[in-house]
């Protein structure tokens, strides 16, 4: 079988190929390094190398689970190093480099949200590896000095928080917090802000509070690091949508890096007739693949939908935000649709920090209106939007009333798996916290005195009135 090793599955630079066409290669073998920021590559499978490029690493080979090359190291920051740990979660940093940090006893908030919907293994790696996805936290913790670790998760989840509350008492540092249904609760900033009560702006990280936020499939390789000596060569995954069979939704543990998408979606069933797209990662922050793209390290989930509605060249506008897909993803998303685009907005909360967008305050939303004006002055029919579950309610607020028709990023997806488009708040932004769960570690979250800004949009017969209210002060009317 075949199996290529893109050599860029981390931030960073490519890394550079450490062996040559015509080696011999077992499972853990060292395929790739970094010069830089990046992380080690290793073979999934053993066999022979069959091609090295400046991108990629074929090897065709054999599977075998349980026989690899063990890491050369003991320190557990160098054990961290060794294996090759990125951000499993989708960001791809280095997890080394993220945990040299002395936090002098701050806290280590493993991220359990499993934020995006649909995809279900990192609940699945709770209920299977409970105790040594938390020995994985409890080494990162002590790599960072830090004298609390909470858990964030989704309050749904209630076997996974059963299952977790069974091993807690072996760690006393460690608690849970729970969190809301709602998009985008496993962004890292939205996870500090539920966690420890602290709004950091966009271009802060986690340590300005104290904190170094981790992905909860990261720490079960680190313990895999530590104690098994095992390199980064599997990656969980979700396999869903438009697939044969009566069974939507499948989880595969430990698939090898390398595999293609087309092979899993194989074992998966296989495509049920045609399709629109398949797209790696969430509904909000996937993009679309081919069934020849290889698995990574960052791979998350693999979802084919059904084909898109055509929309028959209508003048469509893309409201850009930090939650969902960047510009080349909405414009990909609107050449499906057979849209023409003529307006382009971003999110009012949306701020550039070095070419990527951030909310300043991920999943809380003042108000869409504005850019909603905006788009019915430039013609548009409809709006393609990829905000979060509040910004939508606000769009949903005005948009309907400009006569604008709004597509979310996520409606092909959902229609796919027969789950209700998104569109108003239906849920609540908190949620009740178990005193068993939190009383020893939560932490109180801190009441901001910093005024908010609101507005309001009324449609009259002869124009619009637009009213907001800025730093909870002056009020501007503006009459279109």
């Amino acid at each position: 079988m075949k199996r290529i090793f893109l050599l860029k599955q981390h931030i960073g630079a490519p890394d550079t190929a450490a062996v040559a066409v015509g080696d011999e290669v077992k499972v853990g073998t060292l395929l790739a390094y970094p010069e830089k920021l990046g992380a080690n590559i290793f073979s999934s499978v053993e066999g022979k190398v069959t091609e090295v490029s400046d991108s990629q690493i074929v090897v065709d080979g054999e599977e075998k689970e349980e026989d690899f090359v063990k890491i050369q190291a003991e320190n557990p920051l160098d054990c961290v190093k060794a294996a090759g740990i990125v951000g499993m979660g989708g960001a791809g940093f280095p997890t080394n480099v993220k945990l040299n940090i002395d936090l002098k006893g701050g806290y280590l908030l493993v991220n359990a949200a499993e934020c995006e919907p649909v995809l279900a293994h990192n609940m699945l790696q709770i209920m299977q590896q409970p105790e040594k996805t938390l020995r994985g936290a409890d080494y990162c913790a002590k790599m960072v000095n830090a004298s609390k670790v909470i858990i964030a998760i989704k309050a749904k989840h209630k076997e996974e928080i059963e299952k977790l509350k069974q091993f807690l008492p072996k760690f006393p540092s460690f608690s849970l917090h729970l969190l809301p249904d709602l998009y985008p609760m496993g962004e890292e900033r939205a996870v500090v802000r539920e966690a420890l009560g602290k709004l950091l702006p966009p271009t802060a990280l986690p340590s300005e509070a104290d904190a170094v936020v981790i992905n909860v499939e990261t720490v079960l390789r680190v313990a895999e690091a530590i104690e098994d000596h095992r390199p980064v060569i599997t990656k969980n995954l979700t396999v869903a949508g438009k697939l044969k069979g009566e069974k939507k939704v499948h989880v595969f543990m430990d698939v090898p890096i390398g595999t293609t998408v087309g092979e899993l979606i194989e074992k998966a069933g296989g495509i049920d007739g045609d399709y629109g797209e398949i797209v790696m990662g969430g509904p909000f922050t996937g993009h679309a693949v081919s069934l020849d793209t290889p698995i990574t390290k960052t791979s998350g989930g693999i979802i084919v939908t059904e084909p898109f509605e055509d929309l028959n060249g209508a003048k469509i506008g893309l409201l850009l935000c930090a939650c969902g897909g960047n510009v080349e993803r909405m414009e990909d998303l609107a050449k499906k649709y057979n849209a023409e685009v003529v307006s382009y907005q971003a999110c009012k909360q949306a701020q550039d920090v070095k070419g990527t967008l951030k909310c300043e305050n991920p999943g809380n939303c003042p108000g869409q209106a504005q850019k909603c004006l905006n788009f019915k002055k430039d013609g548009c029919e409809y709006i393609l939007i990829g905000n979060c579950s509040d910004c939508t309610n606000t769009v949903m607020g005005s948009a309907p009333k400009l006569g604008l028709k709004v597509i979310h990023q996520t409606d092909n997806i959902f229609k796919t798996m027969g789950m209700e488009p998104m569109r108003y708040l239906t849920k609540s932004k908190k949620v009740e916290e178990e005193p068993e769960v939190s009383a020893e570690a939560q932490v109180q979250p801190e009441t901001s005195t910093e005024a908010k800004d609101y507005e309001y949009l009324t449609v009259l017969s002869d124009g619009d009135i637009m009213i907001s209210i800025e730093s909870g002060s002056d009020i501007h009317i503006s009459i279109e």
